[in-house]
């Protein structure tokens, strides 16, 4: 069945607009099962991690230091966030500096100059401690996201439900200040984990 989801988000023929104040729109449309292979799978699977490792995504999924990462070509060689920022457990800096303290939620989006700390229409956080991936290979990625145990017990169409509603995640595809976006489009990137997940959610290690 076809779902769509009005967003805010980034997608093909983004005109300029703060894509964490914008209202596009998103198809979760999974492929019929058994029309994507495991070799295309795995082809998806590669553009997936070319997301998932880039610094707009991997800066903010670390471990257990707490600490965002500042890495891209604006950065050079990289480091963790400057002004020493941790996020403590909370993620949120509840034990420290509130990350709200210069991410503020701002609805309608904001901030978007160079070196401005970015704000969306969201409470600005680490993820889970559990879904650490900065630095990872694309193998313990892979292996990461389709492990129940490790994914928060999400299915590929969950995964893409929460590409869908994190406007945090939206950012990514058009971060503003002359930062580097993430690659392809959030849509390009839903419809890989959609068919990533009907091939099987294989791995190179497979």
């Amino acid at each position: 069945m076809k779902t769509r989801f009005f967003i805010a988000a980034a997608v093909a023929g983004f005109t300029g607009t703060l894509a964490w104040a914008a209202s596009d729109e998103i198809t979760i449309l999974p492929p019929a099962e058994g029309s994507v292979s495991v070799e295309q799978g795995l082809v998806a699977w590669g553009r997936i991690y070319e997301v998932a490792s880039h610094p707009r995504c991997s800066n903010c999924h670390v471990g257990d230091s707490n600490r965002p990462m500042w890495s891209g070509p604006s950065y050079g060689k990289a480091r963790p966030h400057g002004m020493n920022i941790n996020a403590g457990e909370s993620r949120i800096g509840a034990e420290h500096i509130p990350c709200a303290t210069c991410h503020v939620t701002n609805k309608t989006g904001g901030n978007s100059g160079a070196h401005m700390a970015p704000q969306v229409a969201a409470e600005w956080q680490l993820p889970p401690v559990e879904f650490e991936w900065n630095g990872k290979s694309s193998i313990e990625v892979c292996n990461q996201l389709r492990d129940p145990e490790r994914n928060g017990d999400r299915t590929c169409m969950d995964i893409a439900g929460h590409l869908d509603h994190d406007v945090i995640l939206h950012w990514a595809w058009a971060p503003g200040g002359g930062r580097e976006p993430a690659p392809y489009s959030l849509q390009e990137h839903v419809n890989d984990v959609l068919a990533w997940g009907v091939s099987g959610m294989p791995c190179a290690n497979d």
